[in-house]
């Protein structure tokens, strides 16, 4: 139950966070909503583990819910840093581009 508490109360300060951000426009609508959503999810999950235990348990899992969603987490971080890597590629290509672009303007 601690745990739960604890996790609640990392939610409840990424949602102020988040709210703070966006009141400062520091961050994007689509990109609020994305996160807006992901973080309720979260506090869903948490809330419901009881439910999760079961469900997992049904499933032939051997952990309980709490570590089916450390697992999920872990994985969804490994995917957001592929897809970051990728646009940082394209970004550097782009740059590299860019820069070839203009020092050949430059030149004539």
């Amino acid at each position: 139950m601690l745990q739960q508490i604890l996790a609640i109360i990392v939610i409840v300060f990424f949602l102020c966070r988040l709210f703070w951000q966006k009141q400062k426009k520091q961050i994007a609508a689509n990109e609020f909503i994305f996160w807006l959503f992901f973080w309720l999810f979260a506090g869903l999950a948490i809330l419901s583990l009881k439910w999760l235990d079961k469900v997992v348990a049904e499933i032939g899992f051997s952990g309980s819910g709490i570590e089916v969603l450390l697992y999920l987490a872990v994985a969804l971080l490994f995917y957001f840093i592929f897809r970051l890597r990728l646009r940082l590629e394209k970004l550097e290509r782009n740059i590299t581009d860019l820069v070839k672009e203009m020092s050949i303007l430059n030149k004539k």
